[in-house]
């Protein structure tokens, strides 16, 4: 008995004879078989939204030119491609020409051997198969391709190609867009004390926090190690620094759970804004004002074109309880 997740067959013939003989075979074969008279039935079938896994599609259909309803099955542009075998008394140019162009994946003649009628479905069936497995390795290639296996956000390579893409929406439109370059502080630590493993655990949930706080068409990548760039368009500098400065309370400032302890990260921030500019530029500017702000000291935010003031010699004191001499700044 065919079970739900069984392949659904749509069968659209007038034929009561050809469907009392094949109908059966289908069904002992663990198909489910939904049986429909005229081409109109098949297209608001086909058009319902739920796509047969093959279309078994009678020449001799009534009501509609079979051309037609081929073209309206695969105009379904938000319906997976479904095979489809057409039934027909002889073969024809029409058919040959059907078959050459894609429209139609199949034709067996109606007074073909029930065996063969087996054979030619059983291979139909099992090249859709094999396309939607194509497809599928060919969409993790893809993906594969653009974003950082570890945590999923976009990896160095696809990260330029989308800045130089934004970079060309605000010279048309004179939009701003900002980048924000973050390191985590003294990550080398972590890996010794941690593993590889946990550290790598760490970096996906820095990852999960960040996107989270990021709006929808704000673009976030891992261009290294343990630094992320985040693109901000229609953002000016001010706006940045506060995205920031809540990255640092929001993503940083709560422990991290991992390898059964609770982890304190921190980070640095440099911030640039593009003007228009070659990303390849604002990005050195951004890893300029990362410079900084590593300088200034972990959870720093620095923003290129505010230069630090130099920061002052530390000058020594005697601590008034321990007598110990303490550097202040």
């Amino acid at each position: 008995m065919p079970s739900p997740t069984s392949p659904a067959i749509l069968f659209a013939s007038p034929d009561p004879a050809l469907l009392c003989a094949i109908e059966p075979m289908l069904l002992a074969a663990g198909a489910r078989v939904d049986v429909v008279l005229s081409a109109e039935a098949a297209r608001v079938s086909i058009a319902s939204g739920k796509p047969p896994g093959l279309l078994l599609l009678d020449a001799s259909l009534p009501d509609m030119p079979i051309s037609q309803l081929l073209a309206a099955a695969r105009s379904q542009g938000d319906v997976p491609r479904f095979p489809i075998v057409l039934v027909a008394d002889t073969v024809t140019q029409e058919w040959i020409d059907r078959l050459a162009d894609g429209a139609v994946d199949d034709l067996i003649l109606r007074s073909a051997e029930r065996a063969y009628w087996q054979v030619r479905i059983d291979l139909v069936m099992r090249d859709q198969r094999m396309a939607l497995e194509l497809e599928t390795l060919r969409d993790a290639a893809i993906r594969n391709a653009q974003f950082d296996r570890l945590t999923g956000v976009y990896n160095r390579e696809t990260m330029l190609a989308m800045l130089f893409r934004e970079t060309d929406r605000v010279q048309r439109m004179g939009s701003s867009l900002c980048l924000v370059l973050f390191d985590i502080d003294d990550f080398g630590h972590w890996n010794s004390r941690l593993g590889v493993d946990a550290c790598d655990e760490l970096l996906c949930q820095v990852a999960s926090r960040t996107g989270a706080i990021l709006r929808s068409y704000d673009l976030l990548g891992r261009p290294g190690m343990d630094v992320f760039l985040i693109a901000l368009p229609a953002c000016s500098p001010a706006s940045a620094m506060i995205l920031a400065e809540r990255l640092r309370v929001d993503v940083f400032s709560v422990p991290f759970r991992v390898a059964g302890e609770a982890v304190r990260l921190s980070a640095c921030f440099g911030i640039a804004n593009s003007r228009g500019r070659s990303p390849v530029v604002v990005l050195r500017e951004a890893e300029k004002a990362l410079e900084w702000a590593k300088a200034a000291g972990p959870e720093s935010i620095q923003c290129f074109g505010c230069p630090p003031e130099p920061a002052p010699s530390p000058v020594t004191f005697l601590s008034a309880s321990s007598g110990d001499e303490l550097l202040a700044w």
